[in-house]
């Protein structure tokens, strides 16, 4: 079978990765891919928010299953283009519809659809531009800390945590104002829960699903968690702290009521669903929802699936994943990020990236890359590479990509230090 992997990042790289061992693979192509895909797969000049050209791709190259890795096109709508489209109706697709996507796509959707099937979250409230007055005089008399949450997407950027009602404020004016452009047009604030955090993925055809190996991210730039959002820096497969009895929670309060408004809304989902949830007093909490695997959770959560991936993905679009077992490898796994000088502020590109091809024992997965006319590899994005290896235990994990991060050099490189710093 010919498969499609629309992205470029990191998650992309881990999922082709996977994608390619499979025997049902005969030709894996990605779009538009990066510098490290190019070793398993055939990347294409093809932006995944152009359907038209993700629709000539797909036709020219007899593709059968396309697998969707970012958001953005979810949310704008490709799989209701596939469905649509005489062409490519039959063409199997993994990743949600639009109204689905929205789980991720809007924060306001969310939180309604948390309460209306009654999963565990946050308390909140909503404003706009025509009610500002009435979300500043909510913020005069709310108890920081207080989380201010742009509702479309905004790249993982688009949450903020305040100490300070004043601050608060200016940055509700800001946000509304257009600080994250259309993404944070609408606003909400939510309760700030006080836990520690992890990540669920499962996969559904709809109907069924199954849980692949759990993880934990860290997304602050700065040591200890500190300093603005990013995309994240790391990530620790499995967190120790997720013992059997709080998957039993997470699974009759979150996954089940997940997939139960799911059915009863007849979204169409057929694909991953991220679940961030918080623990808090020994109870989970849903964070968010994202309509595809997370990033850098994916470099580790792909370390530990010993199951073939392209299997899974086919029984996800055929319904049969009632079939399916997911074989999850017993040793730990652990991811660090290695991002530009400057992010996730202003950054520049074109580095030249050395010391690669000395690491020993650890997988380099490439997000922000790209090749010169010379093969050289240079840098193309805030997040570069990802260094993820496996351990006994998650500190030997950590120590391993640690090694070998410090191998790897380009201007500007920085990493965090402290990954898994609240585990121990």
């Amino acid at each position: 079978m010919n498969v499609l992997l629309l992205g470029g990042g990191g998650r992309e790289h881990a999922m082709a990765w996977r994608l390619s061992e499979s025997p049902l693979c005969e030709n894996l192509y990605v779009a538009p891919g990066n510098a490290g895909t190019s070793d398993y797969a055939t990347n294409l000049a093809v932006d995944p928010n152009n359907f038209s050209a993700v629709k000539d791709a797909v036709m020219a190259n007899k593709v059968g299953l396309v697998v969707c890795g970012p958001e953005e096109p979810l949310v704008r709508g490709i799989k209701d283009f596939f469905k649509a489209d005489p062409d490519l109706k039959t063409v199997r697709f993994i990743g949600p519809d639009a109204e689905a996507a929205q789980l991720e796509g809007s924060k306001a959707y969310a939180k309604e659809f948390m309460a209306e099937f009654d999963i565990p979250t946050a308390g909140y409230r909503r404003f706009n531009g025509e009610n500002l007055a009435a979300g500043l005089a909510y913020l005069d008399q709310a108890t920081p800390p207080i989380v201010l949450k742009a509702d479309g997407l905004a790249a993982g950027k688009g949450v903020v945590i305040l100490n300070d009602c004043g601050e608060a404020k200016d940055e509700l004016k800001a946000m509304l104002g257009g600080k994250f452009g259309d993404a944070s047009s609408e606003v909400v604030v939510e309760d700030f829960l006080d836990g520690i955090e992890f990540s669920v993925f499962v996969v559904t055809d709809g109907e069924g699903y199954r849980v692949l190996p759990v993880a934990k991210d860290y997304k602050r730039i700065g040591v200890g968690d500190t300093g603005p959002n990013t995309g994240g820096m790391g990530s620790v497969s499995h967190p120790p702290f997720v013992d059997a009895e709080m998957m039993e929670k997470v699974e009759q309060r979150v996954i089940k009521p997940t997939l139960e408004g799911i059915q009863k809304r007849n979204l169409d989902y057929k694909g991953f669903i991220f679940i961030g949830l918080i623990v808090v007093e020994n109870e989970p909490y849903v964070i968010e929802y994202n309509c595809r695997m997370g990033d850098p959770e994916t470099q580790s959560v792909m370390a530990r699936l010993n199951s073939d991936f392209l299997q899974l993905c086919l029984k996800m679009a055929d319904e049969e994943l009632d079939q399916a077992v997911i074989d999850i490898e017993e040793r730990q796994a652990a991811t660090i990020v290695l991002v530009s000088g400057g992010y996730p502020g202003a950054y520049e590109k074109g580095k030249l990236i050395t010391g690669v091809e000395d690491v020993e024992g650890s997988k380099v997965f490439h997000a922000g890359t790209k090749r010169n006319k010379d093969g050289a590899v240079l840098t193309n994005g805030g997040r570069v590479l990802a260094v993820t290896s496996y351990g006994d235990t998650f500190e030997d994990a950590l120590a391993l990509s640690y090694e070998n991060a410090k191998k790897i050099q380009f201007e500007g490189c920085h990493y965090r230090g402290d990954i898994g710093f609240d585990l121990y």
